[in-house]
């Protein structure tokens, strides 16, 4: 099992899209937010991955697909 963190950067048309429930849903990947700001028009969320690597980059380039912005995230978010 491996572990990854990323940052999704949400347009405004795809706020209110239940992008990280399908990610943990039709891929065997458990979700875990770390952090997040979600407005109206705009959102990003930090998530730490866990599942399979070739799982989860499955679900990335699914992600990436979808319009939101996957970026690759080091360290640990919520310590700083």
């Amino acid at each position: 099992m491996g572990k990854q963190r990323v940052k999704f950067s949400f347009p405004e048309d795809m706020v209110k899209e239940p992008v990280i429930h399908k990610l943990g849903h039709d891929y065997k990947i458990v979700t875990s937010i770390r952090r997040a700001d979600v407005r109206e028009d705009t959102g990003w969320v930090i998530l730490e991955l866990e599942g399979e690597d070739a799982e989860i980059e499955r679900g990335l380039a699914w992600v990436g697909t979808t319009g939101v912005r996957v970026d690759l995230v080091s360290g640990d978010i919520v310590d700083g």
